[in-house]
């Protein structure tokens, strides 16, 4: 058991130096952006637009039942008027960042994992290397700047969305009836610059991970049709692992 356990320790600590070896040469291609901003448009579109209809029908309801549960229990103790900060510092300051990236990363981060791992499986990352682009360069890099930028812009509609939603119910819903004008008033006096920046540098942090996890999966890939299905799978799990762990201590950070 401990030789399992000890094995397994090792594959985990040769995937992360290898995780961080990649993201260092992504960072270093970051120099050839500007020529490659029509790919880099491209997978921010895919990042952003592509998912903002399911992102904003997931804030709506988050920012609903969050208000709906924490309403009514406020309700009891006849403090409901402190719905508005309750909801926009939890949508800014968490469930905003964390719901989204988690998205992105089963919408987004498979999609990488699957068209990076099938060009390998395939050899046309081979067929790259022949003709002397760099893969890294060509795949990898746009897939992070896309990630970068598109998670924090769509995590700041989100938001907006699940504080309205929120708004909503506690206008509408007869056991809580605060006042739309009351509700964003206790939320406008609630949240800070220094939130917002906050929850801005989780989803920053989180778009890294997900482009990083999908290419690193991506070009680790093989094994045919199967082991693209079974990189699908690995780059979503391990993703959402990541986001948990660096949400954990980017909050005791910036406590």
């Amino acid at each position: 058991m401990l030789d399992t356990i000890g094995r397994k320790l090792l594959r985990t600590a040769h995937a992360t130096g290898e995780m961080l070896a990649l993201l260092l040469e992504t960072l270093y291609f970051f120099k050839d952006a500007p020529r490659n901003w029509p790919t880099i448009a491209r997978q921010i579109s895919s990042v952003g637009l592509g998912t903002l209809p399911i992102a904003a029908l997931m804030a709506l309801f988050i920012g609903m039942v969050l208000a709906l549960q924490t309403g009514a229990e406020l309700a009891m103790y006849g403090s409901q008027e402190a719905i508005g900060a309750i909801v926009g510092l939890s949508m800014v300051k968490e469930l905003g960042p964390v719901m989204t990236s988690l998205l992105v990363a089963g919408r987004v981060g498979s999609a990488m994992a699957a068209e990076v791992g099938a060009m390998e499986v395939y050899e046309e990352i081979d067929a790259l290397k022949t003709l002397e682009i760099n893969p890294v360069r060509f795949l990898a890099m746009p897939r992070l700047i896309a990630c970068l930028v598109g998670v924090p812009m769509l995590v700041i509609f989100t938001i907006g969305i699940g504080i309205a939603g929120g708004g909503l119910v506690s206008s509408v819903n007869p056991v809580i009836n605060v006042p739309f004008s009351v509700y964003y008033d206790n939320m406008v006096r609630a949240l800070g610059y220094q939130d917002i920046l906050k929850g801005l540098l989780k989803a920053t942090v989180f778009g890294g991970i997900i482009a990083q996890v999908g290419c690193y999966v991506g070009f680790r890939t093989s094994g045919g049709a199967r082991g693209i299905g079974e990189s699908t799978t690995r780059a979503v799990v391990v993703a959402f692992l990541m986001i948990f762990v660096a949400n954990y201590f980017l909050t005791r950070f910036m406590l």
